[in-house]
């Protein structure tokens, strides 16, 4: 069963620094699911042919990673080892694991990885048909844990598999959108000055419910009609992060500069009651008709 499976683990850099402002949340772009237990990263990505994936639809019988760079919280011994592990495991829609392998990185269990060429951790995966069978997705979990330590971190990759022939959502090129916690947003094809998060309890069209306001200012890359014929999708997660199905729509407003060629975007989220207590979390998702310009964000409220 393991040999459906391509491993490659190389090195990743240690820092000392085992605090992040959400201990578990969404990713933009994939969805991913993370658990975050004292092991962060400064970026966590998938990528295929040396892209970014954009999205989480991947083919059968094509090779992907899952990066986890610069990542923090593993113990190095008094040689300057760190020692790190990977649990994989692939289970379906159902529930059922489909393949688990306790360690990826078994081979450096005892002698570990140096310290300071520690700079990044790469996991090679091929889901192969006999594997996944007519199932439309899986679930891709992966758990990064310390062996010196109870740090880990574990992220659930929900994939739908795309269908032969479907072109892939990729890109060379994925811009951090720079937001302080607990936002986490990016961009591909367009440039975003700022994105000012609010929530809007005023809003007349569903008196019961509260917004969350994203306040996208300075796109450039697009105009207001490409802007305008886009695709947008939202997500809303409970705090154990259970998706929460919201029957309302979005509401959104777009203007610009045409002399400065640039697009103001204003999205209103429905994500829970007035009367509703605890935190949630939106996702909101921007995409071009060609699909080659996205825009993802993240907000915890």
């Amino acid at each position: 069963m393991f040999n459906r499976l391509f491993i490659l683990p190389i090195a990743v850099f240690f820092l000392l620094n085992k605090s992040h402002a959400q201990s578990k949340g969404i990713l933009p772009l994939t969805g991913i699911r993370y658990f975050n237990e004292g092991i962060w990263a400064r970026d966590i990505e998938v990528k295929t042919d040396g892209f970014t994936v954009l999205n989480n639809r991947i083919p059968l019988n094509k090779e992907f990673e899952i990066r986890l760079q610069a990542p923090t919280g593993f113990t190095a011994d008094k040689a300057n080892m760190v020692f790190a592990a990977a649990e994989l495991t692939i289970v379906s829609l159902k529930g059922v694991v489909l393949s688990k392998i306790p360690n990826v990185f078994k081979d450096n269990e005892a002698k570990g990885f140096p310290a300071g060429t520690f700079k990044e951790v790469i996991v090679k995966i091929s889901l192969k048909p006999e594997l996944i069978k007519t199932d439309p997705g899986c679930i891709i979990k992966l758990r990064y844990y310390d062996l010196k330590s109870k740090n880990q971190l574990t992220l659930e990759f929900p994939v739908n598999i795309a269908k032969p022939g479907e072109a892939l959502e990729i890109s060379k090129t994925v811009n951090d959108i720079k937001m302080t916690t607990p936002v986490l947003a990016k961009a591909c094809g367009l440039t975003i000055k700022n994105i000012n998060v609010t929530i809007d309890t005023s809003i007349k069209v569903s008196p019961k419910m509260a917004y969350t306001s994203l306040d996208i200012s300075n796109i450039e890359g697009a105009g207001i009609s490409e802007i305008l014929s886009g695709k947008e999708s939202f997500w809303v997660y409970d705090s154990n992060l259970n998706e929460i199905k919201i029957t309302d729509r979005q509401l959104k407003q777009v203007g610009g500069s045409m002399e400065n060629n640039t697009v103001n975007y204003l999205s209103k989220i429905p994500y829970r009651l007035k009367t509703a207590a605890g935190k949630y979390i939106v996702r909101f998702r921007w995409e071009s008709q060609d699909k080659r310009k996205i825009i993802d964000i993240v907000v915890e409220k």
